[in-house]
């Protein structure tokens, strides 16, 4: 498969500002999403084998091998907060960010997230997090041109390409000492870092480390469905056999 801004059919530039409101813009795009996801290693032998996923926000997810084996399913249905729950941290009562306003562009991307309890159900790697949500290459603010040794990355290249038939936004990340991955230990960028993110989701859909330690690991994820309707019998270990009202219930009629 050939990388994201080798495809000829969309070659433009895009500015890096608004590449970083991209990266920022993921918690208000979707709901649901279901994807396949190939980690990428030098070492095939090394790589974690690929999976399906069903995510649904904010806290529902299953995974499943290829095949349709069922590796992990979780969910809030099954988990309550009843009067004696207590927390000495105001961001157990943070609210999910659906329900918080961010700062716009003019092209509805985000330029300033507010405090909100972001995070995406993970399973497997640490980088799970901030390739559904990729803020940590930018930040949830822009930074102020006087400040530049503030931002958590330099960006570059910055192009629009396709992947898997979806139109992306790709750029090179380089960290800077202020890089924090929301994933201690697991960056998104490692070091120099080519990434593509889907321009309809923000999640990044690509990515390999270009040089250091990491180089020629990486990931690739291709979207299947957005915000499609999702059975509670996904996530929830025992079924329910509910009804899917997305699908057509045929009404046969008999002959008199």
């Amino acid at each position: 498969m050939i990388a994201p801004w080798q495809n000829r059919s969309a070659r433009s530039t895009v500015s890096e500002e608004s590449f970083a409101a991209l990266c920022r813009s993921s918690p208000w795009r979707w709901d649901t999403v279901r994807f396949t996801l190939y980690w990428v290693s030098e070492d095939p032998d090394t790589a974690a084998h690929p999976v399906r996923v069903w995510l649904r926000r904010p806290s529902d997810v299953r995974v499943e091998t290829l095949q349709g084996d069922v590796l992990y399913a979780s969910t809030s249905l099954e988990r309550s907060r009843d009067d004696f729950y207590v927390t000495d941290t105001s961001r157990s009562w943070l609210l999910p960010p659906a329900l918080v306003s961010p700062v716009y562009d003019d092209d509805g991307l985000v330029v300033r997230r507010p405090e909100a309890a972001y995070g995406d159900p993970i399973f497997g790697g640490g980088r799970w997090q901030a390739i559904l949500d990729p803020v940590e290459c930018v930040g949830p603010a822009p930074t102020p041109p006087y400040l530049p040794e503030q931002r958590p990355s330099q960006l570059s290249s910055v192009v629009a390409g396709a992947f898997a038939k979806r139109r992306v936004w790709c750029a090179t990340v380089e960290p800077t000492v202020r890089y924090r991955p929301v994933t201690a230990n697991h960056p998104l960028a490692p070091g120099p870092t080519r990434i593509a993110v889907d321009t309809a989701t923000g999640v990044c859909v690509y990515s390999h480390v270009l040089r250091g330690p990491y180089a020629g690991q990486g990931h690739r994820l291709v979207i299947e469905a957005v915000d499609e309707y999702q059975l509670d019998d996904l996530f929830t270990q025992q079924d329910f056999n509910l009804t899917d009202v997305s699908r057509h219930v045929p009404w046969p009629v008999l002959p008199a």
